[in-house]
């Protein structure tokens, strides 16, 4: 017997198994379970890839980081993640596997998925998601600070200047609309149409 024919059958039972455990979590929807898996796979790898590359380039882990350091890393993986989902200028690398349908806020897009099952599907879901793609922003950023903490900073601290200038737009915006009253909708009033024409009559 060919050993690819007893690999197969060795690996049968095992097939047959988790095609069960498929059919029995997706119920009538179908969910890329491959595909997740394929994810978790490729992260997996990256992880032990940098934990190699970090080991065998003498560097030591840090024992602490500093809480500015962590806030940096955290503001920056908040806004990269948003960035790379939901920015119009990104939506190049999501085009391959999304689909647009609209604004959905200031200055993001919404976003369908293009294909509904495989390979394809994870990563629509994982590169439309910033809640998804947090996690692998947040491990290049540790790896990064590992490897050359003063460059990550800089990078971190581009991230959090521009989520703060975000906030400070959405609170300016708010300012501006309660000390105006709604700014330009004063003018469709027809109070002020009224008004407007008594003054005319008047004169």
């Amino acid at each position: 017997m060919a050993i690819p024919d007893e690999v197969q059958r060795t690996l049968e039972p095992v097939r047959r198994w988790a095609q069960d455990q498929e059919r029995g979590y997706n119920g009538d929807e179908d969910r890329p379970l491959g595909g997740f898996l394929g994810a978790m796979g490729v992260y997996s790898a990256a992880v032990a890839a940098g934990a190699a590359v970090v080991r065998a380039s003498g560097r030591e882990l840090p024992s602490r980081i500093p809480f500015g350091d962590a806030l940096l890393l955290t503001v920056g993986t908040f806004r990269l993640a948003r960035r790379i989902a939901k920015d119009p200028v990104t939506s190049p690398l999501r085009a391959p596997f999304a689909r647009f349908q609209g604004a959905s806020g200031e200055a993001e897009l919404a976003e369908d998925l293009r294909v509904e099952h495989g390979w394809k599907h994870a990563v629509g879901e994982l590169v439309t998601c910033p809640f998804c793609l947090a996690q692998w922003v947040g491990t290049a950023f540790v790896f990064s600070y590992v490897a050359a903490p003063r460059a990550t900073r800089l990078a971190a601290l581009t991230m959090t200047m521009v989520a703060g200038s975000d906030v400070l737009q959405f609170a300016y915006d708010a300012l501006q609309t309660s000390v105006t009253g709604g700014g330009d909708d004063q003018q469709d009033d027809p109070q002020d149409d009224d008004t407007a024409g008594r003054h005319a009559e008047q004169a």
